[in-house]
């Protein structure tokens, strides 16, 4: 794990995720009062916090937002996928940028990690959608589940 973290004025502090954060990580994710899924839904999609954990190893990386002690954020992005697999804020910790700073390290890395090409989907008509939509995706499409697929390329 990388011990490099940064604060910004509000108190938030971020680092890159680690697999004893999949507590904290789940919390956040069922706390959100859009795009919900239950534990069985997403275990149902091979989503699991020990699945993960284990991407973590292997393709993915993820970053958490955290104050007072508690994990409040994440994001988490595959390289082998090109895409943002999950961006999440608790809804206590919503509109502070909080986001924004998550979802930049998620796109960031998989740029570097060369990425020609990103994509991730989302629930239609959701504020996240919009979200995405203000920073240059384009919805191409249906995903599974009923989500809205977005995608963007690298900028020249």
């Amino acid at each position: 794990m990388s011990v490099v973290s940064s604060a910004i004025d509000d108190g938030i502090v971020y680092r890159e995720a680690a697999g004893d954060d999949l507590p904290g990580i789940s919390r956040v994710r069922f706390a959100v009062r859009e795009n919900i899924l239950t534990p069985e839904q997403l275990k149902a999609r091979g989503i699991t916090e020990a699945s993960v954990a284990a991407s973590f190893l292997t393709t993915s990386k993820g970053w958490v937002a955290i104050c007072g002690g508690e994990i409040v954020g994440f994001s988490i992005a595959d390289r082998e996928e090109c895409s943002v697999f999950a961006l999440f804020v608790h809804p206590d910790y919503e509109r502070r940028g909080i986001g924004s700073h998550l979802f930049d390290r998620a796109v960031d890395w998989l740029w570097e990690n060369g990425a020609r090409r990103l994509w991730l989907s989302t629930g239609p008509n959701t504020t996240a959608a919009r979200f995405y939509e203000r920073r240059g995706w384009t919805a191409t499409g249906a995903a599974e589940y009923g989500d809205v697929r977005y995608e963007i390329t690298r900028p020249s």
